[in-house]
């Protein structure tokens, strides 16, 4: 299948939300990314659903929401009702995760698993047949702007062999330091979906960062 590309909204300018929402609506990429953070499981804290309700509004893309807090079950309801189309939670925070991507599920959302760095992809072995996405966390989650950590490549292709031996129909998506330089070596290791962030946002050509990194092969 062709790669995805889901701009993280958590490098845009926040003063100009809807200018850069609307940008991204006229560009080349496929969702839209959004982190959650409780500053619990992370030390940081980001959007909340007023937030996402109002980017729903002017968005033309799928909402593609990362949740980076601790028990995210309280809330599923409330990320389908604010507008989320993707909702993925992090292995670690999950003390029942069958229970929760399949809860997601039920709730005509896609169901997605987030890994930390230091966390082996074999743990997802059972809980492939159970979701969409495998989202490979790629810098230790918390803030943008960080280094891409190199061994996650290792991770991503096992992660693929897993996916392609089990004949699960499973996405793998990467975040974290992600830019036109190792793009191209992340789909060739087994990737489908990239998010980027600063190297978006922080470009002087937004639009056309994003069309390089969907057409990269």
């Amino acid at each position: 299948m062709e790669h995805l590309v889901s701009p993280s909204l958590l490098a845009a300018d926040f003063a100009n939300l809807e200018r850069e929402v609307t940008m991204i609506n006229r560009s080349d990429a496929d969702w839209l990314h959004i982190d959650v953070m409780d500053g619990v499981f992370v030390p940081n804290i980001s959007f909340g659903f007023p937030v996402i309700k109002a980017v729903k509004k002017v968005s033309s893309k799928p909402l593609d929401v990362h949740l980076m807090i601790v028990d995210p079950d309280r809330y599923l309801t409330q990320f389908r009702e604010a507008g989320a189309n993707n909702l993925t939670v992090q292995y670690e925070a999950c003390t029942h995760l069958n229970r929760t991507v399949t809860e997601i599920r039920n709730l005509e959302m896609k169901a997605g698993v987030a890994l930390n760095p230091h966390t082996p992809v074999m743990l997802l072995k059972n809980i492939l047949p159970y979701i969409d996405m495998v989202l490979i966390m790629t810098v230790n989650p918390g803030f943008g702007g960080q280094l891409f950590i190199k061994e996650s490549y290792s991770k991503i292709i096992e992660l693929r062999k897993m996916i392609d031996a089990g004949g699960y129909n499973v996405l793998i998506e990467v975040d974290g330091g992600i830019d036109t330089a190792n793009a191209s070596k992340l789909i060739e290791s087994g990737v489908n979906v990239l998010v980027a962030g600063n190297s978006v946002f922080g470009s002087a050509d937004p639009v056309g960062t994003i069309r390089k990194l969907k057409n990269l092969i």
